[in-house]
Protein backbone atom coordinates (compact mmCIF):
# COMPACT_ATOMS: atom_id res chain seq x y z
CA UNK A 1 0.00 0.00 0.00
CA UNK A 2 1.46 3.35 -1.02
CA UNK A 3 2.26 6.26 1.28
CA UNK A 4 -0.65 8.29 -0.08
CA UNK A 5 -3.13 5.43 -0.31
CA UNK A 6 -5.19 7.00 2.46
CA UNK A 7 -6.11 9.82 0.05
CA UNK A 8 -7.83 7.33 -2.25
CA UNK A 9 -11.62 7.69 -2.23
CA UNK A 10 -12.99 4.29 -3.20
CA UNK A 11 -16.34 2.68 -2.46
CA UNK A 12 -19.36 1.03 -3.99
CA UNK A 13 -23.06 1.28 -4.70
CA UNK A 14 -24.60 0.03 -1.46
CA UNK A 15 -28.11 -1.19 -0.65
CA UNK A 16 -30.41 0.94 1.51
CA UNK A 17 -32.47 -2.06 2.65
CA UNK A 18 -33.70 -1.24 6.13
CA UNK A 19 -32.80 2.44 5.77
CA UNK A 20 -30.26 4.67 4.09
CA UNK A 21 -28.11 4.60 7.24
CA UNK A 22 -27.56 0.86 6.69
CA UNK A 23 -25.70 1.75 3.49
CA UNK A 24 -23.06 3.50 5.59
CA UNK A 25 -22.48 0.40 7.71
CA UNK A 26 -22.34 -1.78 4.59
CA UNK A 27 -19.81 0.52 2.97
CA UNK A 28 -17.58 0.55 6.03
CA UNK A 29 -17.80 -3.25 6.21
CA UNK A 30 -16.68 -3.42 2.57
CA UNK A 31 -13.67 -1.22 3.33
CA UNK A 32 -14.91 1.80 1.38
CA UNK A 33 -14.86 5.50 2.18
CA UNK A 34 -17.22 6.95 -0.45
CA UNK A 35 -20.31 5.48 -2.07
CA UNK A 36 -23.55 5.59 -3.99
CA UNK A 37 -27.17 4.70 -3.25
CA UNK A 38 -30.59 4.54 -4.80
CA UNK A 39 -33.19 6.26 -2.61
CA UNK A 40 -35.77 3.67 -3.72
CA UNK A 41 -36.16 0.87 -6.24
CA UNK A 42 -34.79 2.21 -9.54
CA UNK A 43 -37.29 0.19 -11.57
CA UNK A 44 -40.41 2.08 -10.45
CA UNK A 45 -41.67 5.64 -10.17
CA UNK A 46 -41.44 6.25 -6.46
CA UNK A 47 -40.57 9.16 -4.20
CA UNK A 48 -37.81 8.72 -1.62
CA UNK A 49 -39.30 7.98 1.80
CA UNK A 50 -36.64 9.30 4.17
CA UNK A 51 -37.76 10.81 7.46
CA UNK A 52 -35.76 13.22 9.56
CA UNK A 53 -34.49 10.63 12.03
CA UNK A 54 -33.21 8.39 9.26
CA UNK A 55 -31.50 11.33 7.55
CA UNK A 56 -29.88 12.26 10.85
CA UNK A 57 -28.54 8.73 11.31
CA UNK A 58 -27.17 8.67 7.76
CA UNK A 59 -25.37 11.98 8.20
CA UNK A 60 -24.07 11.15 11.68
CA UNK A 61 -22.75 7.73 10.65
CA UNK A 62 -21.09 9.16 7.55
CA UNK A 63 -19.39 11.80 9.68
CA UNK A 64 -18.39 9.28 12.33
CA UNK A 65 -16.68 7.00 9.81
CA UNK A 66 -15.29 9.77 7.59
CA UNK A 67 -17.30 8.49 4.64
CA UNK A 68 -17.92 10.69 1.63
CA UNK A 69 -18.75 11.93 -0.80
CA UNK A 70 -21.95 10.02 -1.42
CA UNK A 71 -23.84 10.02 -4.72
CA UNK A 72 -27.54 9.37 -5.31
CA UNK A 73 -28.19 7.48 -8.54
CA UNK A 74 -31.50 8.47 -10.12
CA UNK A 75 -34.19 6.03 -11.23
CA UNK A 76 -33.57 3.98 -14.37
CA UNK A 77 -36.94 5.20 -15.64
CA UNK A 78 -35.80 8.82 -15.91
CA UNK A 79 -35.40 9.88 -19.54
CA UNK A 80 -34.33 13.50 -19.94
CA UNK A 81 -33.97 13.25 -23.73
CA UNK A 82 -37.47 12.01 -24.41
CA UNK A 83 -39.81 13.92 -26.73
CA UNK A 84 -42.83 12.44 -24.92
CA UNK A 85 -44.35 15.06 -22.63
CA UNK A 86 -45.73 12.63 -20.07
CA UNK A 87 -42.41 10.83 -19.61
CA UNK A 88 -40.58 14.13 -19.54
CA UNK A 89 -42.75 15.45 -16.71
CA UNK A 90 -42.36 12.24 -14.71
CA UNK A 91 -38.60 12.40 -15.22
CA UNK A 92 -38.41 16.00 -14.04
CA UNK A 93 -40.60 15.26 -11.01
CA UNK A 94 -38.48 12.24 -10.12
CA UNK A 95 -35.25 14.21 -10.42
CA UNK A 96 -36.66 16.94 -8.20
CA UNK A 97 -37.36 14.42 -5.44
CA UNK A 98 -33.79 13.11 -5.78
CA UNK A 99 -32.08 16.48 -5.46
CA UNK A 100 -34.33 17.27 -2.48
CA UNK A 101 -33.37 13.93 -0.89
CA UNK A 102 -29.71 14.71 -1.50
CA UNK A 103 -30.17 18.01 0.31
CA UNK A 104 -31.82 16.24 3.28
CA UNK A 105 -28.99 13.68 3.48
CA UNK A 106 -26.16 16.18 2.85
CA UNK A 107 -25.24 14.26 -0.29
CA UNK A 108 -23.48 16.53 -2.82
CA UNK A 109 -24.28 14.69 -6.05
CA UNK A 110 -27.25 13.22 -7.93
CA UNK A 111 -26.20 11.10 -10.90
CA UNK A 112 -28.40 10.70 -13.99
CA UNK A 113 -28.25 9.13 -17.44
CA UNK A 114 -29.40 11.39 -20.26
CA UNK A 115 -31.70 8.71 -21.65
CA UNK A 116 -32.80 7.99 -25.22
CA UNK A 117 -34.05 10.46 -27.79
CA UNK A 118 -36.39 7.81 -29.32
CA UNK A 119 -36.70 9.60 -32.64
CA UNK A 120 -36.15 13.22 -31.63
CA UNK A 121 -32.63 13.05 -33.06
CA UNK A 122 -29.35 13.69 -31.28
CA UNK A 123 -29.63 17.47 -31.20
CA UNK A 124 -33.29 17.36 -30.25
CA UNK A 125 -32.56 14.89 -27.48
CA UNK A 126 -29.72 16.98 -26.10
CA UNK A 127 -31.93 20.08 -26.16
CA UNK A 128 -34.65 18.13 -24.35
CA UNK A 129 -32.21 16.99 -21.67
CA UNK A 130 -30.81 20.45 -21.05
CA UNK A 131 -34.23 22.06 -20.85
CA UNK A 132 -35.54 19.32 -18.55
CA UNK A 133 -32.65 19.87 -16.17
CA UNK A 134 -33.38 23.59 -16.27
CA UNK A 135 -36.79 22.85 -14.76
CA UNK A 136 -35.20 21.62 -11.54
CA UNK A 137 -34.91 23.68 -8.38
CA UNK A 138 -31.55 22.30 -7.25
CA UNK A 139 -30.72 23.09 -3.61
CA UNK A 140 -27.47 24.81 -2.75
CA UNK A 141 -24.76 22.24 -2.11
CA UNK A 142 -26.25 19.70 -4.55
CA UNK A 143 -24.95 19.16 -8.10
CA UNK A 144 -26.46 17.01 -10.84
CA UNK A 145 -23.92 14.76 -12.56
CA UNK A 146 -24.59 13.67 -16.14
CA UNK A 147 -23.23 10.15 -16.61
CA UNK A 148 -21.47 8.79 -19.67
CA UNK A 149 -23.35 6.00 -21.44
CA UNK A 150 -22.52 2.89 -23.44
CA UNK A 151 -24.34 4.45 -26.38
CA UNK A 152 -26.66 1.67 -27.56
CA UNK A 153 -29.72 2.45 -29.69
CA UNK A 154 -30.86 6.05 -29.40
CA UNK A 155 -29.34 6.53 -25.94
CA UNK A 156 -27.27 9.67 -25.63
CA UNK A 157 -24.18 10.21 -23.51
CA UNK A 158 -21.96 7.71 -25.30
CA UNK A 159 -19.99 10.53 -26.94
CA UNK A 160 -18.15 12.99 -24.72
CA UNK A 161 -19.58 15.68 -27.02
CA UNK A 162 -23.07 14.80 -25.75
CA UNK A 163 -22.03 15.49 -22.16
CA UNK A 164 -20.35 18.75 -23.14
CA UNK A 165 -23.41 19.88 -25.10
CA UNK A 166 -25.78 19.40 -22.16
CA UNK A 167 -23.41 21.20 -19.80
CA UNK A 168 -23.19 24.08 -22.27
CA UNK A 169 -26.90 24.29 -23.08
CA UNK A 170 -28.25 23.97 -19.55
CA UNK A 171 -28.54 26.91 -17.19
CA UNK A 172 -27.75 24.59 -14.27
CA UNK A 173 -24.23 24.20 -12.89
CA UNK A 174 -23.78 20.62 -14.02
CA UNK A 175 -20.84 18.25 -13.78
CA UNK A 176 -20.20 14.73 -15.07
CA UNK A 177 -19.67 11.16 -13.94
CA UNK A 178 -17.53 8.92 -16.12
CA UNK A 179 -18.36 5.22 -16.14
CA UNK A 180 -15.28 3.35 -17.33
CA UNK A 181 -17.25 0.35 -18.63
CA UNK A 182 -19.68 2.62 -20.47
CA UNK A 183 -16.92 4.72 -22.01
CA UNK A 184 -15.09 1.57 -23.10
CA UNK A 185 -18.28 0.13 -24.62
CA UNK A 186 -18.87 3.43 -26.41
CA UNK A 187 -15.48 3.20 -28.11
CA UNK A 188 -13.07 5.00 -25.77
CA UNK A 189 -10.19 2.58 -25.21
CA UNK A 190 -8.93 2.21 -21.64
CA UNK A 191 -7.09 -1.10 -21.93
CA UNK A 192 -3.50 0.23 -21.96
CA UNK A 193 -1.64 3.10 -20.33
CA UNK A 194 -1.39 4.83 -23.70
CA UNK A 195 -5.11 4.41 -24.36
CA UNK A 196 -5.99 5.75 -20.91
CA UNK A 197 -3.81 8.80 -21.54
CA UNK A 198 -5.53 9.46 -24.89
CA UNK A 199 -9.05 8.99 -23.53
CA UNK A 200 -8.47 11.18 -20.48
CA UNK A 201 -6.93 13.85 -22.70
CA UNK A 202 -9.99 13.73 -24.97
CA UNK A 203 -12.34 13.99 -21.99
CA UNK A 204 -10.38 17.00 -20.80
CA UNK A 205 -10.45 18.65 -24.23
CA UNK A 206 -14.15 18.03 -24.90
CA UNK A 207 -15.73 18.29 -21.44
CA UNK A 208 -13.01 19.55 -19.11
CA UNK A 209 -11.63 17.49 -16.23
CA UNK A 210 -12.74 20.22 -13.83
CA UNK A 211 -16.27 18.87 -14.44
CA UNK A 212 -15.36 15.26 -13.53
CA UNK A 213 -16.71 14.79 -10.00
CA UNK A 214 -17.14 11.02 -9.82
CA UNK A 215 -16.06 7.86 -11.64
CA UNK A 216 -18.03 4.64 -11.80
CA UNK A 217 -15.08 2.27 -11.82
CA UNK A 218 -16.17 -0.86 -13.66
CA UNK A 219 -14.38 -3.28 -15.92
CA UNK A 220 -16.23 -4.49 -19.02
CA UNK A 221 -17.25 -7.99 -20.06
CA UNK A 222 -17.30 -6.89 -23.69
CA UNK A 223 -14.84 -5.43 -26.17
CA UNK A 224 -14.27 -1.74 -26.78
CA UNK A 225 -16.85 -0.16 -29.07
CA UNK A 226 -19.48 -2.90 -28.78
CA UNK A 227 -22.02 -0.62 -27.00
CA UNK A 228 -22.68 -3.55 -24.64
CA UNK A 229 -23.09 -2.50 -21.02
CA UNK A 230 -22.11 -5.39 -18.76
CA UNK A 231 -19.75 -4.86 -15.88
CA UNK A 232 -16.87 -7.07 -14.77
CA UNK A 233 -14.63 -7.25 -11.70
CA UNK A 234 -11.79 -4.75 -11.60
CA UNK A 235 -8.93 -5.97 -13.78
CA UNK A 236 -10.73 -9.10 -14.92
CA UNK A 237 -12.65 -7.79 -17.92
CA UNK A 238 -11.68 -6.46 -21.33
CA UNK A 239 -10.23 -3.27 -19.88
CA UNK A 240 -7.99 -5.51 -17.84
CA UNK A 241 -5.41 -5.03 -15.13
CA UNK A 242 -3.05 -2.82 -17.13
CA UNK A 243 -5.81 -0.41 -18.12
CA UNK A 244 -7.35 -0.28 -14.67
CA UNK A 245 -3.95 0.28 -13.06
CA UNK A 246 -3.21 3.14 -15.45
CA UNK A 247 -6.61 4.73 -14.89
CA UNK A 248 -6.52 4.47 -11.10
CA UNK A 249 -3.04 6.02 -11.01
CA UNK A 250 -3.53 8.70 -13.68
CA UNK A 251 -2.14 11.91 -12.22
CA UNK A 252 -5.23 13.93 -13.20
CA UNK A 253 -7.67 11.44 -11.66
CA UNK A 254 -6.10 10.58 -8.31
CA UNK A 255 -8.45 12.82 -6.32
CA UNK A 256 -11.67 11.84 -8.09
CA UNK A 257 -13.96 9.55 -6.01
CA UNK A 258 -14.22 6.04 -7.46
CA UNK A 259 -17.51 4.17 -7.00
CA UNK A 260 -17.77 0.49 -7.93
CA UNK A 261 -20.81 -1.02 -9.63
CA UNK A 262 -19.07 -4.34 -10.12
CA UNK A 263 -21.01 -7.63 -10.07
CA UNK A 264 -21.26 -9.78 -6.98
CA UNK A 265 -20.46 -13.13 -8.53
CA UNK A 266 -17.67 -15.73 -8.62
CA UNK A 267 -17.29 -15.28 -4.87
CA UNK A 268 -16.03 -11.73 -5.40
CA UNK A 269 -17.83 -8.98 -3.53
CA UNK A 270 -17.54 -5.21 -3.37
CA UNK A 271 -14.96 -5.76 -0.60
CA UNK A 272 -12.83 -7.86 -2.97
CA UNK A 273 -12.99 -5.19 -5.67
CA UNK A 274 -12.25 -2.35 -3.25
CA UNK A 275 -9.16 -4.21 -2.01
CA UNK A 276 -8.17 -4.88 -5.65
CA UNK A 277 -8.28 -1.15 -6.39
CA UNK A 278 -6.14 -0.44 -3.34
CA UNK A 279 -3.62 -3.03 -4.55
CA UNK A 280 -3.46 -1.40 -7.99
CA UNK A 281 -3.01 2.08 -6.54
CA UNK A 282 0.64 3.10 -6.65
Amino acid sequence: MSADSDTLRIGAHESIAGGTDNAVDALVDDGGNCGQIFTHSPQVWQDPNIDGDEADRFRDLSDEHGVGPWVIHSSYLVNLCTPKEGLREKSIDSMQTEVDAADKLDIPYVNVHLGAHTGAGVEGGLDNAASALDELDVPDGVTVLVESDAGSGTKLGGDFEHLAAVLERSEQDLDVCLDTAHAFAAGYDLSTAEAVEETVAELDEVVGLEHLRCVHLNDSKHECGTNKDEHAHVGEGRIGEAGMRAFINHEDLRDVPLVLETPTEDGKSFAWNIERVRELRQ
